[in-house]
């Protein structure tokens, strides 16, 4: 046996020789990813309005569900911003006939969760349980929405504790250049309110709580998607039941201003003492459902989403100015943004502003080639394909389509039109709202040290944090 092994060895290693070999300086080929299919898909309407999306799927035994109101921060009124929000986390903390205990406990019995999220444009809960028992979940779930009653102490609490996470985020230059940047962007419409502050807090009272959910957690204002293994017929027998009595209240918010129209501008919020400087540079962008929308996704992954991104490779391996260097693309329902973002020492911030800003520009003059382009567009459908991969995936994408007025047919054709995407497209996008000379730059950082090297940019607008 010992003399064998070599030579299977040997015989191994002559027959790999014969093969073509591996180039393992270049990553393997990708092949087409196979189109995503929606499961069978019912939608149906209740009585009192409650538009509802049911998904069979039958692969598990569990409902995943998200109940989608129009009810984001950006209804919340002027002097009360952090209403949405608020409301949004007392939800669960009890009703006219339940505790948050009893809330919590009763959902744990039937392997149940529930998540409440808000953001501008929604308030959100994600529920789900094993299917067996829907009909329980679904009774909870209608009392929370019907019947929350914001207990006293609870909001005194929640009160308390967000001034002093509201405090302790500003105290963070993330926060500060966010902040700063969509107020820059959006000026008095409400999307340029990333944060409410600890005098709007105080300003909202149990009265308050009340009035916004009998307002805006109404039927008819609302989008429920259900997941599950369930046959439509039996769902929506069970969630006419859960959900009788629940009236429809028309919700209607007032139509926002419109943002100003994108320029140059450059503000430094001077934060003394800070060794490094955070930076965002950006402008007003397009809808998911523009024509421009998949070419600037692909530009702006193309600039900076992921480590073959051109302000991964070029700000932070090639230059080594920062450790982060990314952009995002941001779409909302009634408006987007588009943003370059990095954090650098000091005594980089002139270079790698720069850096930034040609990035920016040649994504117009210098748009990507064959190879980049496969590259980033198989990094984004590969995202969404992996997001899709579960009921969880299924039910957060079908509820946002349904919430931002999105075709049915959005999340199958998602990956075509990435792919469709050419050079000339994306070059017409990365123009328009990838043009550094009219977006806005918003720095954080000890003016001392970095407000020489601004000025060479233009005229600096100094601000107090």
């Amino acid at each position: 046996m010992k003399r064998m092994l070599p030579l299977f060895l040997s015989a191994a290693l002559l027959a790999a020789a014969s093969e073509d070999k591996v180039d393992l300086t270049k990553p393997p080929s990708t092949p087409p990813l196979a189109p995503f299919k929606l499961p069978p898909t019912t939608e149906a309407v209740l009585p009192n309005g409650l538009k509802l999306v049911m998904v069979r799927d039958t692969r598990f035994p569990i409902l995943t569900a998200r109940l989608v109101f129009s009810a984001g921060s950006k209804y919340d009124p002027a002097p009360m911003r952090g209403l949405a929000e608020m409301a949004g986390s007392l939800l669960k903390e009890g009703t006219s006939s339940r505790s948050s205990k009893m809330i919590a406990e009763q959902l744990a019995s039937v392997g149940g969760t529930l998540g409440i999220d808000v953001g501008p444009d929604n308030l959100t809960l994600s529920f789900s349980g094993l299917s067996d028992h829907s009909g329980t979940m679904f009774e909870i779930i209608s009392d929370v929405v019907r019947n929350a009653s914001f207990p006293q102490d609870e909001v005194d609490l929640y009160k308390k504790n967000r001034k002093q996470e509201l405090l302790a985020a500003r105290s963070e230059s993330s926060t500060l250049v966010n902040e700063r940047f969509h107020q820059a962007v959006f000026g008095a419409n409400p999307y340029a309110v990333v944060l409410p502050t600890a005098e709007s807090i105080a300003h909202i009272g149990w009265s308050e709580l009340l009035r916004f959910r009998q307002r805006f957690v109404a039927p008819d204002n609302a989008w429920l998607v259900v997941v599950s293994p369930l046959a439509p017929a039996d769902l929506t027998a069970a969630l006419s039941k859960s959900f009788a009595g629940w009236m429809n209240k028309t919700a209607v918010g007032k139509p926002l201003p419109a943002p100003p129209a994108p320029k140059r501008k450059i503000i430094l919020v001077d934060r003394p003492g800070s060794v490094q400087a955070d930076i965002m540079v950006g402008r007003l962008a397009v809808r998911r459902q523009d024509a421009d929308f998949f070419p600037l996704l692909v530009a702006n992954a193309t600039l900076g989403v992921g480590s073959s991104s051109r302000m991964f490779r070029i700000i932070r391996e090639k230059q080594s100015y920062a450790y982060d260097a990314h952009s995002t693309f941001i779409p909302m329902k009634e408006s987007a943004y588009v943003a370059a973002a990095t954090q650098v020492r000091n005594e980089v911030v002139e270079p790698a502003l720069k850096n930034v800003l040609e990035l920016m520009a040649q994504m117009s003059t210098n748009p990507p080639d064959a190879a980049e382009q496969e590259t980033t567009k198989n990094l984004l459908s590969g995202i969404y394909a992996i997001r899709l991969e579960t009921p969880d995936g299924i039910a957060g994408q079908l509820a946002m389509a349904k919430s931002m007025d999105l075709p049915n047919d959005y999340m199958e054709k998602y990956t075509s039109r990435i792919r469709a995407v050419n050079s000339a497209r994306m070059r017409t996008a990365a123009a328009k709202y990838l043009d550094p000379v009219n977006s806005a730059i918003v720095v954080v950082g000890d003016q001392s040290k970095i407000g020489m090297a601004l000025s060479k940019f233009g005229e600096v607008q100094v601000e107090k944090p």
